[in-house]
């Protein structure tokens, strides 16, 4: 108990933290192609959502994590319209060792963010002329497993293959 205090009164801090620098909209984009016409068409388009997670180091102890959320709605093969968006945030990280890097980069992060991607998201499609698209809860904790999951099971069949 005695090193740590020494430690602490040395001015090291050397506890774990994990905290939101800033939050921003890196880009943004949205289509209306078939404007107007598309206001008077009938029924629902189909609407394809996809995302993906990147994250990279920006100095010693600050992390840019991103999420691009692409979306598009489409009717009867013509486009309803179509979004871009990636949304961002600048995370301090430090202390934290580098194999538990990877669940706070893309699981911890990530499901920080997307409250407000989500919001930004539904601005800019209500914005647009259509109803706010709200986009169900994402588990990135849950994905970032079975990403995982995935990963090491194709490490092992590689393993395998290689010794065999």
């Amino acid at each position: 108990m005695a090193d740590t205090n020494e430690t602490l009164a040395n001015g090291e801090d050397n506890l774990p933290a994990v905290g939101v620098i800033s939050q921003y909209v890196k880009d943004l984009s949205f289509e209306n192609p078939n404007a107007p016409a598309v206001f008077q068409w009938q029924g629902q388009p189909q609407i394809d959502v996809n995302f993906n997670i990147g994250n990279a180091q920006i100095a010693d102890d600050v992390h840019e994590v991103s999420v691009k959320i692409n979306v598009s709605a489409k009717s009867a093969e013509k486009t309803a319209f179509a979004v871009e968006l990636v949304y961002a945030g600048l995370f301090g990280i430090r202390n934290i060792p580098e194999d538990q890097m990877a669940p706070i980069l893309l699981a911890q992060a990530p499901a920080m963010l997307f409250p407000f991607a989500r919001r930004v998201l539904a601005d800019a499609v209500r914005d647009g002329g259509f109803p706010p698209l709200m986009l169900d809860p994402i588990d990135f904790g849950s994905l970032y497993m079975q990403q995982a999951e995935l990963a090491a099971q194709q490490e092992g069949g590689l393993a395998t293959e290689g010794n065999a």
